[in-house]
């Protein structure tokens, strides 16, 4: 499994990935982009952002990369960074298929993304990631499963999903929405020919929703990696305006921002195998990282899970943030 060559990685920061979804495009709805990046959002300029992440990602420990189909040109900025670096060989590169990209490089359209999990969008998509990764690409996701999804029920989507196994690329699932936890138990229980089929599950959990907390740890139990995304909630736990009132004491008390302490709070769960840093920039990415070496002592850790909002709350929440 494509997780399993991490075990191997001993720098402080193996257990932050970076994903790519902010410097991909030039619309997303992390806040504070105005600040993040380029005044002009060309292509050229997000590709050289994206590389100047990486170069500094990877100088300082990061061996998990993620990216999706639906992030733009994430795919082809990593895989022009990954030809740029031929010596970097010990990163695990995941992506994910489910969602189009239609916004044309603009972020002044009411529709950045279109989700389909039918099998036509597989083969497309599929094909597309290969003739960017090739054989760089170590875990392909099913993007934002929920309980409806055909990811969960057509056997003709898992059993292209488990040849795709056969061929060495592990296959996960990321999950979104306030039943989260649905999904990711109804994943456990799927099989091809008796075997689990998705061997990872990468789903939001922060401060502001634990919600699907119990289940990730039944999955990391059941011999699943669990990758965290959305940690800092879209910027709703980094924003010096909207900081909640523990987690800004918490950052005065250690020293470290309130991002460290928010992906801290996350490192501290033992089912985690991996949590995702969203950087743009590299002082973003110098501030996420330290959250590997701060520790978080019990009545902290309390105080900042009282934070946790309703599911429902979240999410409506987070479909209000505009793509910017």
């Amino acid at each position: 499994m494509a997780f399993a060559r991490l075990a191997e990685v001993t720098t402080p920061t193996a257990r932050i990935g970076l994903g790519l979804a902010a410097v991909g495009r030039p619309g997303y709805i992390n806040l504070g982009r105005e600040r993040d990046l380029p005044a002009e959002r060309t292509v050229e300029a997000m590709r050289e952002r994206t590389y100047e992440v990486l170069d500094a990602a990877y100088a300082r420990g990061v061996r998990y990369l993620d990216a999706a189909r639906s992030y733009g040109r994430a795919e082809e900025f990593l895989a022009g960074w990954l030809d740029r670096r031929p010596e970097v060989r010990d990163v695990v590169v995941g992506s994910k298929w489910g969602y189009t990209y239609v916004a044309d490089w603009r972020t002044d359209v009411k529709t950045h993304e279109v989700k389909d999990h039918g099998v036509a969008t597989y083969d497309r998509q599929s094909a597309e990631s290969r003739a960017l990764l090739g054989d760089r690409l170590d875990l392909y996701q099913v993007h934002s499963v929920t309980l409806g999804s055909p990811a969960l029920t057509d056997p003709e989507l898992h059993a292209r999903l488990a040849r795709l196994a056969a061929e060495g690329v592990t296959i996960g699932l990321s999950t979104s929405g306030p039943a989260q936890a649905d999904a990711i138990r109804a994943a456990l229980e799927v099989t091809v020919d008796g075997e689990p089929l998705f061997r990872t599950v990468q789903s939001t959990y922060n401060l502001l929703d634990p919600s699907a907390g119990a289940a990730l740890a039944e999955a990391h139990e059941a011999g699943r990696a669990v990758i965290i995304k959305e940690a800092v909630a879209n910027g709703r736990l980094a924003a010096p305006d909207q900081l909640p009132e523990a987690l800004r004491r918490i950052a005065q008390e250690t020293g470290a921002g309130p991002d460290a302490v928010a992906l801290a709070a996350v490192l501290h769960q033992p089912w985690v195998s991996v949590v995702l840093s969203g950087a743009a920039t590299t002082a973003q990415l110098a501030s996420n990282l330290a959250a590997a070496q701060l520790t978080l002592d019990e009545g902290q850790r309390e105080s900042l899970g009282a934070l946790a909002e309703p599911p429902e709350d979240y999410w409506h929440h987070r479909a209000q943030l505009p793509w910017a």
